[in-house]
């Protein structure tokens, strides 16, 4: 066979491919939500009118209503538009959309094979963390102590600026992380800690690259991106001294171990591996420990202290809100008092602030899907076992039936006419349903505690006004790395 034919069969197989890609996309979308058209191969990953769908939904949601189907390669996905369409889906259906997609890049990082019993296995460890969590202050005056004295470092570190132009970001990180790091370590780290810094930095590279477009390619195309040098190649490496780090601390948790005395959740963990090792489904592994201490890190450092720095964003931008608080801080507590949760209702519109920040800030959820358990009928749709389905968050948090001015920020939207701080039902920065986030108590009093100890003490000022740019541009062109913002930080003298 010469070369001529040879490239011509070649060419035909590829024609052929194709066109049952093609053939075999139209057949799964005659049977899903309507959707953009995707390519093939690739879906609609690569197409810019598309994704991100936080910058796109809401022209889909015209054409095709609240839920519709976009494409993750030849995988499609459900998305979940507006309060209504998420509460009936995560709360109404809380079954059917609580399963989690097998997510390769994660895997991989573990070294996990596919557990059969992966549901379960989830199900039983959330269990035992929420209950650790509890035992060791979650939602309780133990763990606003632990959060009070926390502050007291943050605001030395910020005193020690004396005014002159810092970036915040790794100091908030540092801060949120010790909180989390007394309950599963046992100990805080000094924000000078060299050692520690290298292990923020890999976590925080780690959630900007879930992030990432990129991130997205490695979860369809696994078994090419594995082999292939990149980003995701730099974030492993890097994720490796971390599980490195909790080794060893597990290590020396083995060898220190008092049970009667547990220290942490780390003490918790082995002493009920203990108890366990005898059951023949014993899922209080070293492995997943070590992913379970994974998770509670990373979870517990980057996504609050991101809603602290958005924060001081904020204020400086709209330097009335934050003069607004110091007013009310200022005429409810006295000056050597430091604020506690016990201090929410006097601090209503402090407290609004807070959520209305949580609410207005753009979240990424695009790559944490969830995952339908069985076939389900949902709005006339039939949804097949397995599909992933996006509850696109962004889309409740501006949801025009829901809130007054979704589109501005505006602490209004949480007070009553009296000035009362009053919850919203379309408030779901952590989700909802069975997967929704287990630190949503811890969150919520280190924003509230870390803020306003921090506003008692400073007034913060940008060192440049960027009028030109929006609150949520500015945050997008840091988050994208394309921006460097600084601030002053000065002392108050009615905290002195």
């Amino acid at each position: 066979m010469d070369a001529g034919t040879t490239g011509i069969l070649i060419l035909l197989l590829l024609i052929f491919v194709l066109c049952y890609l093609v053939l075999e996309i139209n057949r799964k979308r005659a049977q899903l939500p309507a959707g953009p058209a995707p390519w093939p191969v690739l879906g609609n990953l690569w197409q810019t009118d598309v994704f991100p769908l936080r910058k796109h939904y809401p022209k889909f949601i015209k054409k095709y209503g609240p839920v519709f189907t976009v494409w993750l390669g030849s995988k499609p996905a459900v998305v979940l538009c507006g309060y209504e369409v998420m509460k009936d889906a995560l709360v109404g259906h809380a079954e059917e959309f609580g399963g989690r997609p097998d997510l390769p890049f994660p895997r991989r990082l573990m070294e996990e094979e596919i557990d059969p019993n992966s549901d379960l296995t989830w199900r039983e460890l959330r269990r035992f963390t929420l209950t650790t969590l509890r035992e060791f202050g979650m939602g309780k005056r133990t763990m606003s102590e632990r959060i009070q004295k926390e502050a007291h470092f943050l605001v030395e570190a910020v005193a020690d600026t004396k005014g002159e132009l810092f970036e915040p970001k790794m100091t908030l990180i540092h801060a949120v992380s010790n909180v989390i790091c007394s309950v599963v370590f046992g100990s805080r780290f000094n924000y000078k800690d060299k050692a520690f810094l290298e292990l923020l930095d890999t976590i925080t590279n780690y959630i900007n690259y879930f992030n990432s477009p990129i991130a997205k390619l490695y979860g369809i195309f696994p078994g090419i991106m594995c082999y292939l040098p990149g980003v995701h190649s730099r974030v492993l490496t890097e994720c490796e001294k971390l599980k490195n780090f909790i080794r060893e601390t597990v290590e020396f948790h083995k060898r220190t171990l008092d049970p009667a005395s547990p220290r942490d959740y780390i003490d918790c963990f082995l002493i009920k591996s203990e108890k366990e090792k005898s059951t023949p489904w014993n899922v209080y592994t070293d492995q997943n420990l070590i992913g379970s201490v994974f998770s509670l890190f990373a979870a517990g450092t980057t996504t609050t202290s991101s809603s602290l720095l958005f924060c001081l964003l904020v204020l400086v931008k709209f330097p009335h809100i934050q003069a607004k608080i110091h007013q009310e801080i200022d005429e409810a507590l006295s000056t050597n008092h430091v604020p506690s949760m016990e201090d929410r209702v006097r601090l209503p519109y402090t407290n609004a602030v807070i959520h209305e920040v949580q609410r207005y800030q753009p979240i990424h959820n695009e790559n944490f899907p969830r995952e339908m358990t069985r076939d389900t009928v949902f709005r006339g749709h039939t949804i097949p076992k397995g599909t992933p389905a996006i509850p696109l968050i962004d889309s409740v948090h501006t949801d025009p039936v829901q809130w007054e001015t979704p589109k501005q920020f505006n602490p209004g939207h949480f007070l009553d006419e009296n000035g009362h701080f009053r919850r919203r039902e379309a408030f779901m920065p952590f989700s909802a349903g069975k997967r929704a986030c287990p630190g949503e108590g811890l969150a919520q009093m280190e924003l509230f505690l870390f803020l306003t100890i921090l506003l008692q003490n400073f007034t913060f000022k940008a060192a440049t006004e960027d009028k030109d740019m929006d609150v949520v541009s500015l945050w997008m062109a840091l988050e994208d790395k394309k921006l460097h913002y600084k601030f002053h930080a000065t002392r108050r003298s009615v905290s002195s």
